[in-house]
């Protein structure tokens, strides 16, 4: 039972980041540089242009990962997270122009305790 209740797709959850900054001046760039940098060193990868994913196995984990994020957050700008079940996730249609693109792996996570 306890296993099944990991593997709950209502249980895993998808961490999304939106972000918008400014890329004006040096300084905008560097920002914006150690946000990206930030949210790939956390295990993120970018889904599209200011998109970035991370699967997590929990909402305990998300809640930690999304701690995280507001620890590096750029200074100006605008930046959205939110979280979606393993199971919203599925349901998401990819396309690239007007054909159907395959979705992105999950990654594979490895649960250690």
């Amino acid at each position: 039972m306890e296993k099944y209740f990991r593997l709950n797709q209502y249980r895993i959850m998808w961490l999304f980041v939106f972000f918008d900054l400014p890329t004006e001046t040096k300084k905008d760039r560097k920002n914006y540089s150690l946000f990206r940098k930030g949210l790939q060193k956390d295990g993120f990868n970018m889904l599209q242009y200011s998109i970035y994913v991370r699967h997590c196995n929990s909402r305990e984990n998300a809640d930690v990962h999304v701690k995280r994020v507001k620890g590096f957050l750029a200074p100006k700008g605008e930046i959205i997270l939110f979280t979606l079940t393993d199971k919203q996730y599925g349901m998401m249609e990819f396309f690239r122009s007007r054909n159907p693109a395959e979705r992105p792996e999950t990654p594979q996570q490895l649960e250690m305790f």
